[in-house]
């Protein structure tokens, strides 16, 4: 299981804009920004709608908290 504060620190440093959301193009860019420059947009997408319950295209902190709890 995860620590929480971690996960909401890791959650902050994905969510670029701060609107409390996880887009593919902020996954996309902070795993550029721990050296992984072949996330492709697809790629960023299917993992934001794997982890995405409510179909939203979007990661909330509650949907990235229960993605690391599974």
């Amino acid at each position: 299981m995860a620590d929480i504060e971690e996960a909401r620190k890791t959650f902050e440093q994905f969510d670029a804009d701060g609107d409390g959301f996880i887009t593919a193009a902020e996954w996309k860019s902070a795993m550029a920004r721990m050296g992984d420059f072949y996330q492709t947009e697809a790629v960023a997408e299917a993992v934001i709608a794997a982890k995405d319950t409510n179909a939203d295209k979007r990661l909330s902190f509650d949907e990235f908290w229960a993605s690391l709890n599974k």
